[in-house]
């Protein structure tokens, strides 16, 4: 196996500049690729962080007993998917809407009554957040007896989950683009490398080398190239994180929301990924060329 490495690294030093063109376009293809990747990976952290402040509020018909409330909210306990239901009285709801309103209070003062249902406030469990869910609990609680109405906001959910599904299809197809792309590149590369050593390779044949005995270093090559590439694709796309986050992390919400990189076992996959391409474009280029 030394003999084969070493094979594989003489030609790439004989081919520097064949092999730094290979590295560098694989290269930005990973950046362009990743950055992708990374967008949607914290796109849906944004999109998990929203969903958990997600409440469903129920507000009750007008005159509602005691006991009829009580029993609402023992059945809206039950429901699956229902974390908790607390209650909000008339009184309370207009504590919170003065204090919405503290520049417009003066609108509130000159109400001879309180207009303000009695409500639930629904606190709903992780599972239960994406909209289908959301549109079949709302519905189960609208035909409940005293419900009057079930406010969730379903239209921004919607809207909200289109457009990350939107975002996830096109990242699959700029991804699949982007591998079939560094594919033919390590092609390309090797083949160049086995048109310039065809008549090694022909003496090879001739004194008995077998076909495994001529692939192995050039499958090694390929993956030195995918992963090398890989890797500074990756390292590009740290500095832009790095600077990126420096610069404008600390004014974005507050601070309670975070851009990460890809974790260590992601980056390691990512790699592996970058190796194995180069080892399929290789592989590629030896089939056609020993057919030949």
């Amino acid at each position: 196996m030394k003999r084969f490495y070493q094979r594989a690294f003489k030609d790439i030093l004989e081919n520097q500049f064949l092999t730094m063109i290979s590295i560098i376009t694989i290269a930005l293809s990973i950046l362009i690729a990743s950055s992708f990747a990374l967008f949607f990976v914290n796109v849906g952290d944004l999109f998990s962080h929203w969903q958990k402040g997600i409440r469903m509020m129920i507000y009750l018909k007008a005159d509602t007993s005691e006991a009829v409330r009580l029993d609402t909210q023992l059945r809206l306990q039950s429901i699956a998917g229902v974390h908790d239901a607390v209650y909000i009285s008339k009184n309370d709801a207009m504590q919170r809407l003065k204090g919405q309103m503290q520049h417009h209070s003066a609108l509130l003062e000159n109400l001879k009554e309180n207009p303000l249902p009695e409500a639930f406030e629904l606190t709903l469990q992780p599972q239960t957040r994406n909209s289908e869910d959301l549109r079949f609990l709302a519905e189960r609680i609208q035909n409940l007896p005293a419900v009057a109405e079930v406010e969730y906001g379903r239209q921004w959910i919607q809207r909200f989950s289109s457009v990350v599904d939107l975002f996830t299809l096109a990242g699959y197809a700029i991804g699949g683009l982007f591998f079939m792309a560094t594919v033919f590149i390590v092609a390309n590369t090797i083949r160049l490398v086995l048109y310039s050593r065809r008549e090694e390779i022909e003496i090879m044949r001739l004194v008995g080398a077998t076909d495994r005995f001529i692939k192995i270093p050039f499958y090694l090559e390929g993956m030195i190239q995918g992963g090398a590439g890989t890797l500074v694709g990756l390292g590009l796309l740290y500095l832009g994180y790095f600077f990126l986050t420096r610069n404008f992390e600390s004014g974005m919400a507050g601070g309670l929301l975070t851009v990460r990189f890809f974790s260590a076992g992601i980056c390691a996959a990512i790699i592996g990924g970058g190796a194995v391409i180069g080892w399929l474009g290789c592989w590629v280029s030896l089939k056609q060329f020993l057919k030949s």
